[in-house]
């Protein structure tokens, strides 16, 4: 077979129409629980400087370190294509003075972000996310509102068994003692580590924690946890938010080694899963979030007490694909066939004339074959075919013609509408 000449790029790929309705599923539930909880979208642009992700995301980061997409452009500015939401809707938050606006700011976002990383099941070089970030508020109750919104929204797509897996990684003072600690422990065994993590123990060896390699697995499993070396006003922190899950009966387990790949996360992490010892071994986190208290002031800002998380589209496409069945699409009722150039001249008004009453109608504009028009109305299961032909243009009359039955009735053509009415309300309660 002849190799196509032009095909997507490694690691993109095409959103067919039938996954456009996972996609649409997915938005409609964000959106909706988005008006709930009194989030407004916002849509950062997809090109921003390079520097803005080296400060924000952490230069000793995989996402900074191996893989955004950045280039020079001819006016000799970087930038790179984003590879998360965050730092760009933080900039947003600072660049339009929203730490004026009453507090707190809750903003969401859907779309394409970029990273270079080896393609895999449910992970792209271009890929989607929603993302929901509350700015203004340090109570633990943020913590849980943004835990429990995730959670809804994967229970509103009709996901069973999720468990939330939590950590307090502590503030700035908190982690700067741990990771003394943790260079200590992992010292005398760093030979047993693996390149990268080598690499952690000198540059950020919180994560190390983070390592999905067997070998520094096993070594991680022995290691100190830094919710025994958390400061009393991080440690009080995390029960109050222990303490809301409780409340809101949402199903959490503590993972003394979850820190998440990001330098900005402040006290509260997370990550939510399907809880099967199965699909957590193959598949990553459908949700991760946390804390990220020091961020805008980082990036320039005053300080902000910021909480919140992003999801992957493609992996919760996915898995929705193995376990949900989504409700069947609206399918059209009539087709409107036509014979002959004046015909096909008065179709195209006839047909607005159903878009605007909201009458779902099918048509075959491209054919002149009567029969082949109706063998496509018949392969669409339509319940009535509207026939129009030059004599009935003529006329000013129409054909309606009964798909189960065959019988024919021929009315006004400025009548039609009313009469497709009157039958389709008289075959649906029929049926």
């Amino acid at each position: 077979m002849k190799k196509l000449r032009f095909q997507t790029p490694t690691g993109m790929h095409d959103i067919l129409p039938d996954d456009q309705k996972y996609f649409k599923r997915i938005l409609e539930k964000v959106e909706r629980i988005a008006d709930f909880y009194g989030f407004k979208r916002i849509e950062p642009p997809i090109l921003e400087e390079t520097k803005l992700f080296e400060k924000g995301t952490g230069i000793s980061t995989e996402i900074v370190q191996k893989q955004m997409y950045s280039f020079r452009t001819k006016g000799e500015d970087f930038l790179t294509l984003r590879p998360e939401f965050t730092p760009g809707i933080v900039r947003a938050y600072i660049e339009h003075g929203m730490q004026n606006l009453p507090q707190p700011v809750k903003l969401f976002s859907f779309g394409p972000l970029f990273r270079y990383e080896k393609p895999q099941a449910g992970r792209f070089r271009q890929f989607y996310q929603f993302n929901f970030e509350i700015f203004g508020e340090k109570s633990p109750a943020i913590d849980a509102q943004i835990i429990q919104l995730f959670y809804n929204i994967l229970k509103e797509l009709k996901f069973k068994n999720l468990i939330i897996e939590i950590n307090s990684i502590g503030d700035a003072h908190c982690r700067s003692y741990f990771k003394k600690i943790l260079i200590k422990y992992f010292k005398p065994q760093q030979a047993d580590l693996c390149l990268n993590c080598q690499r952690r123990l000198r540059e950020n060896p919180l994560r190390i924690l983070d390592c999905k390699k067997e070998k520094c697995i096993i070594l991680t499993s022995q290691a100190p946890q830094i919710i025994d070396h958390i400061c009393d006003e991080c440690s009080q922190h995390f029960k109050s938010v222990l303490e809301f899950l409780d409340e809101l009966g949402l199903p959490y387990h503590l993972n003394p080694y979850l820190v998440r790949g990001l330098d900005y996360y402040t006290k509260t992490v997370f990550e939510i899963f399907i809880e099967t010892k199965e699909e957590i071994q193959k598949q990553n986190a459908l949700v991760g979030g946390g804390r990220l208290d020091g961020l805008v002031e980082l990036l320039g800002g005053e300080y902000t007490p910021v909480c919140g998380a992003a999801a992957g589209v493609e992996r919760i496409v996915e898995l929705m694909k193995k376990t949900v069945t989504l409700p069947p699409e609206q399918v059209p009722e009539l087709f409107l066939a036509q014979i002959g150039n004046l015909a096909k001249q008065k179709s195209l008004k006839l047909f607005e004339t159903f878009y605007k009453e909201k009458i779902k109608i099918a048509e075959s504009l491209g054919k002149d074959s009567l029969k082949a028009q109706l063998e496509k109305a018949n392969k669409m299961k339509v319940k009535f075919t509207l026939i129009l032909g030059q004599k009935e243009v003529i006329e000013n009359t129409i054909i309606i013609r009964d798909m189960d039955t065959g019988s024919q009735k021929i009315v006004k053509l400025d009548k039609v509408v009313e009469k497709i009415k009157e039958e389709l309300k008289f075959k649906n309660k029929k049926r």
